[in-house]
């Protein structure tokens, strides 16, 4: 049946391009896009031929010459003659480290504070105030000098762990902290997988991480299972044990099967050698960006808590719910659709701003590839492109999981 607002029907005339309201919005988009696309080929041709004319061109054979270069702080095996695409991929991985522990630290920093600066006690609450207005206020690159001057002017040297009383001097006999950074046990995978380097450590990580990735879901699975019953029943049973024995119980196993065992640090020369080193300039950009970060998130956090309605918590209470239940069960689970959003920012910024670790003298993906290795060959353009291209990459990942997240808890309507 046909009404007399529906549009006239008739042939179709090229002026409906731009005069209908049905084809307006398409017609425009693709002008947009036709003369973005212009563009973007004009300056690429534009570059191209001046490069050219100056006999350049863009070449990234670079990538399999040698570095000429040591890196100190590295998850993989690494020497001075080794390519200048692993000692990329080597600022890849020091990047990606740095970026997921200050995420975590960051988070824990920014939700206990948001938490907290709500609290009705009037000196914990000043307090929080005070760390998010100090620590936000001040740039992350006088954090990452004061926490990095602390570390080497406060704490020892390697030599001071010399003599008798050396062993005793470690943290409970197995750690050592010093001036040039912490140094802890590590697993010997080399027993397991044999010695074979590089290709052993990354085994015995990856199998590590699956086994931590395996407990994960199956906590998950146990929660969502007592969900299920708790909505069905109105009980909800108890998974404090499950979960527990899922966590440990694989890992535990892991190290019977396999009979692991860790390697101690020890003085040797003029440093330790063994275990796990977390160098000074990873701590203190970790630490830096984890404080300086955790402020702007607290105040996600306290907004989002706010933007919880207060009946939610009356109600809560009058049911007998204890206050913590109530923030972990009723208030934080709602307030978490205000917080995820601006909170993808947040973590898109730590990965950005991990790139002044170069100011410490951390060889992230910025310092090794947009650096040394920059300087070196002179391959600005291929490098910058390089460059560009890892940070959109990850950015663009990061976003992508977060927001997977967040479709899962925003309010679905009927």
């Amino acid at each position: 049946m046909t009404i007399m607002t529906d549009p006239p029907k008739g042939a179709f005339r090229l002026s409906m391009l731009l005069n209908d309201t049905r084809y307006r919005s398409l017609t425009l988009q693709v002008i947009a896009a036709i003369v973005l696309a212009l563009a973007i080929f004009y300056l690429a041709s534009n570059v191209v031929s001046n490069l050219t004319r100056l006999g350049l061109n863009i070449d990234f054979a670079f990538l399999g010459a040698p570095a000429g270069y040591d890196i100190n702080q590295r998850l993989i095996e690494y020497t001075s003659q080794s390519t200048n695409l692993r000692a990329a991929f080597v600022g890849i991985l020091n990047t990606l480290l740095v970026a997921f522990l200050a995420c975590i630290m960051a988070t824990i920093f920014g939700v206990l504070a948001g938490v907290l600066r709500l609290s009705n006690n009037w000196l914990v609450s000043k307090l929080m105030a005070f760390y998010v207005e100090i620590f936000r206020n001040i740039p992350v690159l006088i954090w990452i000098l004061i926490i990095f001057g602390i570390m080497t002017v406060v704490l020892p040297g390697p030599r001071a762990f010399r003599g008798e009383d050396a062993e005793a001097s470690m943290f409970l006999g197995i750690s050592a902290f010093t001036n040039r950074g912490v140094y802890l046990p590590g697993p010997e995978f080399s027993r397991i997988f044999g010695e074979t380097g590089i290709l052993s450590a990354g085994i015995g990580w990856l199998v590590a991480l699956a086994v931590l990735v395996g407990s994960f879901f199956g906590a998950r699975t146990v929660n969502k299972r007592a969900t299920r019953i708790q909505e069905a029943t109105g009980v909800r049973p108890a998974t404090m044990l499950t979960n527990l024995a899922i966590w440990f119980l694989p890992i535990i196993a892991f190290f019977i099967i396999t009979g692991l065992s860790f390697e101690i640090p020890e003085l040797k020369g003029f440093n330790f050698k063994g275990g796990i080193k977390v160098g000074a300039p990873l701590i203190a950009i970790w630490f830096a960006l984890s404080i300086y970060t955790g402020a702007f998130i607290a105040e996600n956090v306290r907004a989002g808590i706010q933007a919880v309605s207060k009946g939610q918590t009356e109600a809560a209470g009058a049911l007998g719910i204890r206050p913590g239940r109530i923030m972990s069960l009723v208030v934080l689970p709602q307030a978490m659709r205000v917080i995820i959003p601006p909170l993808i920012s947040q973590y898109l910024n730590i990965t950005k701003n991990s790139s002044l670790a170069i100011l410490v003298g951390y060889a992230d993906v910025t310092a090794t590839l947009g650096g040394i290795t920059l300087n070196q060959t002179g391959r600005a353009i291929e490098c910058i492109v390089l460059l560009m291209l890892f940070y959109l990459i990850i950015s663009l990942s990061i976003s992508a999981v977060v927001n997977v997240y967040n479709n899962t808890i925003k309010l679905k309507e009927r």
